[in-house]
C-alpha cells in the first residue's frame, strides 16, 4: 500500500524543524515572516532556553516569537546576526527569490542584509527555473503607485496595488504594496539594482543583492538542502 504523500502544511513543518540546525546556541537568530516561518517560530520555541533571542521582520512573527517566551531585540541593539531564516514565494537555481506574499519584505530584506548567513525554508512548489510567475511585490510610497504601475506596464508588467478588506493594504511600514504579474526576470540582480532606484520604491520583492546561501526545500521524499555558497 502506498503512502500519503505529506501535506504542504507538513512539508512547511519539516522545513521548520530542520532550520533548527542553523540556529547557534547562544545567540540571536533573524526571523522572517510568513506560513512557512510560523513552523520555524514554533520549533524554534523548544529552544528557546539556548539562544538570546530575536530580530523579527515583522508585527505578526514578532508577536509570536513572543506568545512562546522567545526575547525580540530591535535591529538597531544587533550589530549582526550569524543566520536569518526565511520562507520565499519563489527560488531560483541560484539562490535568488520573489518575496513580499506576506507583505513584509522591506524589513525582510533589512534583517537579511544584517545577516552572515540566510536560509531560506520552502516547499517544493516554490522552485523555479526564472523568477516572476508569482506576483512581484513592491513597497511603494502611496502617492507614486500610480507611476509605477505605468513604469511596469512599459515593461510588460501588470501591476495593481494590494487591497484587503476592500481597501489598499497598508504596511508594517505605512506604505502600500504593489503587485506585479507577466514578468519574466532573467536578470535578478540587474532587475533588483533598476527598479530600486525608480522614485517611490521602498524595496523590490527580488532579493538577488539577499540571495540565499542555503535552501531547506520540503519534498515528499523528505528535506532537500540545497546549497548556493
Amino acid at each position: 500500500m502506498s503512502s500519503i504523500p505529506p501535506t504542504q502544511d507538513e512539508l512547511k513543518a519539516q522545513v521548520g524543524r530542520a532550520a533548527l540546525a542553523y540556529v547557534q546556541p547562544g545567540g540571536i537568530v533573524g526571523v522572517g515572516t510568513g506560513s512557512t516561518v510560523n513552523k520555524f517560530i514554533d520549533a524554534l520555541a523548544s529552544m528557546k532556553d539556548q539562544i538570546k533571542g530575536a530580530v523579527s521582520s515583522s508585527v505578526a512573527s514578532t508577536d509570536r516569537l513572543k506568545a512562546l517566551g522567545i526575547p525580540v531585540f530591535d535591529s538597531n541593539e544587533v550589530e549582526e546576526l550569524a543566520v536569518y531564516i526565511d520562507g520565499a514565494d519563489e527560488i531560483d537555481g541560484r539562490g535568488h527569490m520573489i518575496k513580499g506574499g506576506g507583505a513584509a519584505l522591506t524589513r525582510e530584506k533589512i534583517v537579511a542584509a544584517q545577516s552572515r548567513q540566510f536560509v531560506c525554508i520552502a516547499d517544493a512548489s516554490k522552485r523555479v527555473e526564472v523568477l516572476g510567475a508569482f506576483p512581484l511585490p513592491v513597497e511603494v510610497i502611496p502617492m507614486a503607485a500610480q507611476r509605477i504601475i505605468r513604469q511596469f506596464a512599459r515593461m510588460g508588467g501588470v501591476a495593481q496595488v494590494r487591497e484587503k478588506d476592500g481597501v489598499a493594504l497598508v504596511t508594517d511600514n505605512g506604505q502600500h504594496i504593489v503587485d506585479v504579474s507577466g514578468l519574466r526576470i532573467t536578470d535578478p540582480k540587474a532587475f533588483e539594482l533598476e527598479v530600486s532606484q525608480w522614485p517611490g520604491v521602498v524595496t523590490v520583492g527580488v532579493f538577488a543583492l539577499q540571495r540565499a546561501n542555503v535552501c531547506l526545500l520540503g519534498t515528499p521524499s523528505g528535506v532537500e538542502t540545497l546549497n548556493f555558497g
